[in-house]
C-alpha cells in the first residue's frame, strides 16, 4: 500500500531441522572433494573442554564499577533505541499532513490571494449549486422508484444502483475529483470480498461511482443515518454498532449471506476499522479474510501537494470535512484494484500480510 505500515505484530520463522541443516552443508561441500568432508566432520567431532568444566572453574573477570568511559560507549545505542521507539508511535497514522508553506515571498503571495479568491469566491459557490441541483434531479428519480415500485426485483434494484452510481458522480464532480483507476473493473460475483485502506469517507463515494459496492459501515444519527436507511440500503449495505457487544454476530451472519448470492452487489470493507491519514497502514482486522472467499484488495492513494484527504474525526464532523473539499483546486486520487486472493483457513496470516 501507499507508504509504510505499522503494525503490532511479531513474526517467527521456524529454525530448520539438523537433518537438513547438515544435508545442505554436504551439498555445498560436496564438489570440494570427500576428504575436505572428512576433514570438516572431524573438526565437528572434537570435544569442547569448555562444556566439561563447572562454572567455577573458569576464568572469571572481576567486577568493577561502571565509568563515565562505559556509559558514552553505550550511548548511541540507547539513543538509537529509544529513536526508534519514537519513531514507532502508533499515533503517528492518526496526524494530519500539516501543509507546507509556499507563499513566503513577495512574488507567490499576490498569486495565493488570487487563488484563495477564486477558490472560495467562484468555485464553492459553483461546486454547491451542482451539488445541490444533482440532490434534487436524485431524489426526483429515486423516491418514486424506492417506494412506488413494490417487490424487490431486478429491475428496481437495477435502477436503483445507477442512480446511487450517478449521485456519488455528482459529489465527485462537486469536488473537481480527477480519479486514476488500475486494474479490472469490480464484478458481482459469489464468495468474493473487497477490501481497502480507509483514508475519509470520499473513499466510498468514489469507489460507489464506479460499481455500486455493499459496503459495511458504523451507524451514524441525523442526515447521514437517513441516507443509510433510505439511500444505502437498497445497494445491500450492512450496518454495524460498536457499543452492541452482541452485533458483531448479526453482522457476521449478514456478511456470509451476502456473499454467497450472485446477484448482491459487491462487498466492501475496510479492514483497518478507522481512518489512517494515507501516510500509513494499520494492521487489517480479521473479519474480512474470515469469509472463505476470495479476497480482492484495493490500494488507494491521494495526492498530498493538492489535498489532505485524511477525516481526523477528532478535529472535525462529517458535514465540516466534506465542506473542505469543496475549497481545493481539485482532488487527486489513484484507485489500484489488485487481482484476487484465495484466502484460506490455514494461511488466514499470509493473506492479511499479503495484502498489506
Amino acid at each position: 500500500f501507499a507508504g509504510r505500515t505499522t503494525t503490532h505484530c511479531a513474526q517467527s520463522h521456524p529454525l530448520p531441522h539438523r537433518q537438513a541443516f547438515l544435508g545442505v552443508i554436504a551439498v555445498a561441500v560436496a564438489p570440494a572433494g570427500v576428504g575436505r568432508w572428512e576433514e570438516m566432520a572431524s573438526s565437528l567431532d572434537a570435544p569442547n573442554l569448555d562444556d566439561y568444566l563447572t562454572a567455577d572453574s573458569l576464568p572469571q573477570e572481576p567486577p568493577r564499577s561502571l565509568t563515565l568511559r562505559d556509559l558514552l560507549d553505550i550511548s548511541p545505542v540507547l539513543t538509537e533505541a529509544a529513536g526508534a521507539i519514537v519513531d514507532d508511535s502508533f499515533t503517528r497514522c492518526f496526524k494530519s499532513n500539516s501543509p507546507e508553506p509556499w507563499n513566503w515571498n513577495i512574488y507567490l503571495f499576490p498569486l495565493w490571494c488570487l487563488g484563495v479568491v477564486i477558490r472560495y469566491g467562484l468555485l464553492f459557490p459553483l461546486r454547491f449549486l451542482t451539488l445541490i441541483l444533482g440532490w434534487m434531479a436524485f431524489f426526483t428519480a429515486f423516491f418514486p422508484v424506492r417506494f412506488l415500485m413494490n417487490g424487490k426485483n431486478r429491475l428496481k434494484s437495477k435502477i436503483e444502483r445507477k442512480l446511487v452510481e450517478m449521485m456519488c458522480s455528482v459529489f465527485v464532480a462537486s469536488w473537481t475529483g480527477v480519479i486514476k483507476y488500475h486494474g479490472p473493473r469490480p464484478s458481482s460475483r459469489p464468495y468474493q470480498v473487497f477490501v481497502a485502506n480507509h483514508t475519509s469517507m470520499i473513499d466510498f463515494i468514489i469507489l460507489e461511482q464506479m460499481t455500486a459496492f455493499a459496503v459495511i459501515m458504523q451507524k451514524h444519527p441525523g442526515w447521514v443515518g437517513f441516507i443509510q436507511k433510505t439511500i444505502l440500503e437498497s445497494v445491500g449495505c450492512i450496518w454495524f454498532n460498536r457499543n452492541d457487544l452482541k452485533d458483531r454476530e448479526v453482522v457476521g451472519r449478514k456478511l456470509r449471506d451476502h456473499v454467497q448470492h450472485p446477484d448482491n452487489n459487491p462487498l466492501l470493507i475496510f479492514p483497518e476499522g478507522t481512518c489512517v491519514n494515507n501516510q500509513y497502514t494499520v494492521m487489517f482486522k480479521k473479519g474480512a479474510f474470515e469469509l472463505g472467499c476470495a479476497v480482492c484488495p484495493i490500494a488507494i492513494k491521494y495526492n498530498k501537494i493538492f489535498v489532505d484527504a485524511f477525516w481526523n474525526s477528532k478535529k472535525y464532523g462529517i458535514q465540516t470535512n466534506i465542506c473542505i473539499y469543496f475549497v481545493h483546486t481539485y482532488i487527486p486520487s489513484f484507485f489500484h484494484i489488485l487481482p484476487r486472493l484465495k484466502c484460506l483457513p490455514g494461511n488466514l496470516l499470509q493473506c492479511i500480510w499479503f495484502v498489506l
